[in-house]
């Protein structure tokens, strides 16, 4: 007996001590409540909700200049940041073969009118011997529809001629508007063959102080953006500078990839110095909402939850109000810092600019101090206590 008693009074007595130290870590409180918790004053402000996309610089007018012939380029009139203007000379194509087929054109024109006149000759001489009844009525039919087709035969060859001519015309190509080329594709030398459709040998911007953006919007974000907007915009080249632009059109075509749907945007720009060049990417903003005056809570505030919620105080309501639209929960510290304990309050949020949301209505008055972080959860755990434990012998 006297053994047990023993055992037993070794074995309580590090219980009891371990006890006492659990009991002094859960007490123990760090920080005060103004040291735990970052806060930060609801106030009034201006809010302004965009949405982003990115998207890319186009002239206004792009005019493709091809060729509607088959043949080999002799010539280059103009090179790439040439201005040229509506009818000048771009590109000259080999035209040997087009010329002799004219000039076969021509002979056959000459062949045709030569054989129409013998014809309408012969025709009036069955007319004579017809009268005379020297020759028969079917001989005179027969003279009279060899005239016709004679000149049938001379009309088709005049066609074929100023077809032929006209692919001459092709060889040499001109320009269809006023602008500058911002991409040559063939050289001098080389074959375009224009059998199945027209190949591309010049591009030509046509006015460069009008460009637009070409940008593609999440349908998520498509209802918020009409014709008129404002628009801001910011380019590689550019970092630090802000463009302006305007929306300009909504296109109706929805593209579909990988199950999302955007809509092509289309933002009006002024180019007047012409610094922005097509094709330069450009990161567009455009302002779909703006609130002045209201009063706004930090974001991180909508987001903070606290690790204790036994600590919080009961929300003091006054009359149960009507709200409209979802509601949120942020946490208020208390004027008295040293209690720790926080204010859960319900409001309801309005538009955000992803740094602070509005405030549309709820218990929340202005100077408020919202709760942003709990700085004891983000703190590493101490030392001691990751590795305090409890050791009987």
């Amino acid at each position: 007996m006297g053994l047990r008693r023993l055992l037993r009074k070794k074995i309580a007595l590090p219980i009891l001590l371990g006890g006492v130290a659990l009991a002094g870590l859960r007490t123990a409180s760090p920080h005060a409540a103004g040291e735990r918790y970052g806060t930060e004053a609801a106030g009034l402000g201006d809010i302004s909700q965009a949405v982003s996309a990115n998207g890319t610089l186009n002239p206004v007018v792009l005019v493709r200049v091809g060729t509607q012939v088959s043949g080999t380029v002799s010539k280059l009139h103009v090179d790439f940041n040439d201005r040229v203007y509506p009818g000048e000379v771009l590109v000259e194509l080999d035209d040997a073969l087009f010329r002799a087929q004219v000039q076969q054109s021509e002979a056959n024109v000459a062949n045709a009118r030569a054989a129409l006149e013998l014809a309408v000759a012969n025709e009036a001489r069955m007319r004579q011997l017809q009268r005379q009844a020297l020759v028969s009525r079917q001989e005179l039919d027969q003279a009279v529809e060899a005239a016709k087709s004679a000149r049938a035969q001379l009309a088709l060859a005049r066609a074929q001629l100023q077809k032929d001519r006209t692919n001459l015309g092709y060889t040499v190509i001109r320009s269809p508007v006023s602008g500058v080329v911002v991409d040559r594709q063939v050289d001098v030398g080389q074959t375009v063959a224009a059998t199945f459709q027209t190949p591309t040998l010049l591009l030509i911007a046509q006015d460069l102080t009008k460009m637009q953006i070409d940008s593609s919007f999440a349908e998520a974000d498509i209802g918020n953006i009409r014709v008129g907007q404002p628009v801001s915009f910011k380019v590689d080249a550019f970092p630090d500078r802000a463009f302006q632009g305007t929306v300009k059109l909504i296109r109706l075509n929805p593209v579909t990839q990988q199950n999302v749907v955007t809509y092509d945007v289309v933002v009006a720009v002024d180019n007047p110095n012409q610094i922005l060049l097509p094709g330069m990417t450009a990161y567009v903003n455009i302002l779909v909402a703006r609130r002045q005056g209201v009063l706004a809570v930090p974001n991180a505030a909508l987001r903070f939850r606290p690790m204790e919620p036994a600590l919080v105080a009961a929300s003091q309501r006054g009359p149960e109000e009507k709200r409209e639209g979802p509601t949120a929960t942020i946490y208020v510290l208390e004027n008295d810092q040293q209690r720790g304990q926080l204010r859960r309050v319900s409001i309801v949020p309005g538009i955000t600019d992803n740094r602070y949301t509005e405030v549309v209505s709820g218990e929340l008055e202005p100077g408020a101090q919202v709760v942003v972080e709990d700085r004891e959860a983000a703190a590493p755990a101490s030392p001691s206590a990751s590795t305090f434990q409890i050791r009987l012998f």
